[in-house]
């Protein structure tokens, strides 16, 4: 007896076309395939949008789509291994399979981003196409660890706690598969910046082109990995679960809130 599954990819046709009748809500997880330090998996950002993603289907009724493995991460140019994207690549695969998923009866399509440059792309790419949504669809993007309070997000992503491959990101991999994670290659290393780095510099350096992340590191680190521990992942994933509900409800409530307003040329009839 075949068993029933959040994974788009693994249900028949007629399972998507029950679900687009009950629920017709997809979670379509985004990351990368890029180097995070000596001690973590290229498939970091990917492998935790996606349990993040399964995560928050369970809890809201969705369907988790393929994720997306390969990004922005033109920054990690230098280090081995690394798949990268191009802006116009990235923007053109998420308004294919956006339009894709609304053609085939989902009326809510969220993308949930796991490498943090995606973001500029996949929010420009869906601004592009949403006039071009059926009526009643909703799309937007979203990084998973976005709506953490402050204090929860200053422990596992910030310029104290670090960016890259820290003590978050590999706790919380370690939380899904402890064997991909090789604690004992573990360094601590934050980029020597001249002075404290706000995100405004962050992001005037870091985005201005190839290769800034090998530039600005040795191992790729930004921050302490070293104290990782599957325990602390799962209470992290705990946080972006519970958190990514909560904000999810909040941008369904605001499209509730504001619906299409009727054009300039009704209004004036």
């Amino acid at each position: 007896m075949k068993r029933s599954s959040l994974l788009l990819a693994e249900c028949t046709n007629p399972e998507v076309a029950e679900q687009v009748r009950r629920s017709p809500k997809v979670i379509v997880p985004t990351g990368s395939t890029e180097q995070h330090g000596p001690h973590a998996p290229l498939c970091t950002d990917a492998l935790l949008a996606t349990e993040v993603s399964v995560r928050i289907a369970r809890r809201i009724g969705a369907l988790v789509a393929p994720t997306v493995p390969y990004g922005l991460s033109g920054d990690h140019k230098g280090f081995s291994g690394l798949v990268y994207l191009s802006v116009a690549t990235l923007t053109g695969l998420i308004q294919d399979i956006c339009l894709s998923l609304a053609d085939a009866g989902f009326r809510e399509i969220i993308f949930v981003n796991g490498h943090y440059t995606n973001i500029i792309a996949m929010s420009a790419a869906i601004a592009e196409i949403g006039d071009r949504l059926p009526p009643g669809t909703i799309a937007f993007p979203f990084n998973y660890w976005d709506p953490l309070p402050p204090d929860q997000l200053k422990e596992y992503l910030s310029a104290e706690a670090g960016l890259h491959a820290n003590i978050g990101e590999t706790s919380a991999v370690m939380a899904v598969d402890p064997s991909l994670v090789d604690l004992e290659r573990a360094v601590r290393e934050y980029p020597a910046f001249p002075s404290p780095p706000t995100p405004a510099v962050v992001a005037a350096f870091f985005f201005s082109g190839k290769g800034t992340t090998y530039r600005a590191t040795r191992s790729g680190v930004w921050g302490d990995p070293r104290g990782s521990s599957a325990e602390r992942g799962r209470m992290y994933l705990d946080q972006i679960e519970a958190a990514g509900v909560r904000f999810i409800q909040e941008v369904e409530a605001v499209f509730k809130t504001f619906p299409p307003r009727a054009g300039a040329e009704e209004v004036a009839q």
